[in-house]
């Protein structure tokens, strides 16, 4: 391979072409296709260049860390030294880079600039951009086949009609393509694909300004992305502001307060909770979105709860941070093992289920907990806790390191799984106070709960274009 650009020397891996074929019983001279070049592909990338295995990074996108770049003015939860994986620091610093502040908490454009981009051009063409994958099957094999069906190797259809083969799969694609809905129950809610409705983390003191700034804006929902929103709305002058959760309290948005590991996990909830109590963020409890309407005045929003009882909200925009689910669609022809709750493997579920664990308390886990029936198939990174919201970059890059470990037949590595993270976890939001304190903030997703109760906000029958209401809290 050739030296990529920016002085960077990309990794020597022996070639492989894409027309390759391969003879049944001989996949392993086969590439591990790695599907994602985000944070976790690009570490399983690093993982697969040092034990020299042959690889093919595919990413959807028009850049490395696509889904990344479309928040890169919010800053990750959770500072520099658990945001870089070990394989990729090592290959990294051997080409003369040097790591930012470990305590600093970066943006997402900065994850990239920083991290992610020098680590990709390590790889040169063993990276493909705007290479979308449809679907995943085994050569010659549906999911029904199963006399010798891991002698074959894995086909992987392109969105351009191509078609690869590999000896493995890594699918770290994510969710950020297929967020939750606004509705109620799992639904969307009637109209809601006939109105705008934004998505989580819109860049709204910068990009997207005019979009909100003088607007009624609604913000649905009860995580770390709806507090990031909440709070950067708050700075924009002549905004009101209207935040609604499906839910009777909004306890779980606030972290662990004194207790925390990190000592400014509380700033979050006391900002949001500050906001509320002057009247600057409405808070609306019991909201269930049913069905959204157009009207003259704005957005209509409509919430039937369980018992039936509608009340209704008009807004100017709407941003839905519900949160995201797994897509898992493109494997419909392998044998997967899904818990049907989460969505994640079956194994795994019980690890990471938010009623259970926070962020930092999900304990270690690998190849074991990730596998399914079908061998060499992987989902890692985010994809792999299905709707669970208590991922962490650091939980990913330990999983691909222990699934490199597995594909290079090194077991005892794989098996040997490690992770230190503070016990209420390393969750953040974008809290311009955060680098002034040089501390990581938790989200709320996990955490103690504020010692005082907030006040809520009721809707009426017919609430005035001052309110609005949301569900999925």
């Amino acid at each position: 391979m050739s030296d990529s650009c920016c002085g960077t020397t990309a990794i020597e891996i022996e070639p492989f072409t894409t027309s390759q074929q391969t003879a049944p019983g001989q996949t392993g001279a086969l590439p591990v296709v790695v599907i994602g070049a985000g944070p976790v592909g690009l570490a399983a990338a690093a993982h697969l260049a040092e034990r020299g295995i042959d690889f093919l990074l595919l990413e959807a996108g028009d850049q490395v860390a696509a889904s990344v770049a479309q928040w890169g003015h919010v800053r990750v939860f959770s500072p520099w030294k658990y945001n870089i994986d070990a394989a990729a620091r090592r290959l990294l610093e051997a080409d003369g880079w040097t790591a930012p502040d470990g305590e600093w908490l970066p943006t997402g454009a900065e994850l990239i600039d920083d991290y992610l981009a020098p680590l990709a051009k390590l790889f040169n063409d063993r990276v493909l951009l705007g290479v979308k994958v449809t679907a995943i099957s085994r050569l010659g094999y549906d999911r029904v086949r199963t006399a010798g069906r891991e002698e074959v190797p894995f086909l992987i259809r392109l969105e351009s009609g191509e078609e690869l083969q590999a000896r493995a799969i890594v699918d770290a694609s994510g969710t950020y393509t297929s967020p939750n809905v606004l509705g109620a129950s799992g639904l969307p809610a009637h109209g809601e694909h006939e109105v705008f409705v934004d998505h989580a983390l819109p860049d709204v003191l910068g990009a997207d300004r005019d979009r909100y700034e003088g607007k009624h804006t609604l913000v649905v929902g009860a995580g770390h992305s709806a507090a990031t929103t909440l709070l950067a709305l708050a700075e924009l002058p002549d905004t009101p502001i209207t935040w609604a959760i499906r839910g009777g309290s909004a306890s779980r948005t606030y972290g662990g307060g004194d207790a925390d590991a990190l000592p400014a996990r509380g700033a979050l909830g006391t900002r949001l909770r500050a906001h509320v109590e002057s009247g600057r963020i409405q808070l609306l409890t019991g909201f269930f979105a049913h069905r959204v309407n157009a009207t003259d005045q704005g957005v209509e929003v409509v919430s039937r709860d369980p018992s039936g009882h509608e009340q209704s909200v008009t807004v100017d925009r709407i941003v839905s941070a519900t949160g995201y689910r797994p897509d898992h669609s493109i494997a419909a022809e392998l044998r997967l093992d899904l818990d049907p709750v989460l969505g994640s493997t079956r194994a795994l579920a019980p690890l990471i289920d938010p009623n259970q664990h926070s962020c930092g308390t999900v304990p270690a886990h690998g190849v074991d907990e990730l596998a399914h029936p079908e061998p060499g198939y992987y989902a890692v990174g985010v994809k792999s806790y299905g709707r669970a919201p208590t991922f962490l970059m650091a939980t990913g890059y330990e999983q691909v390191r222990s699934v490199i470990a597995a594909l290079a037949g090194d077991w005892e590595a794989a098996r040997d799984v490690q992770l230190d993270l503070p016990e209420t976890g390393v969750c953040s939001s974008n809290l311009a106070d955060a680098q002034e304190q040089r501390v990581g903030l938790a989200t709320g997703i996990s955490g103690g709960l504020l010692s005082t109760p907030l006040p809520l906000a009721t809707v009426g029958a017919t609430a005035s274009a001052e309110s609005g209401g949301g569900c999925c809290g």
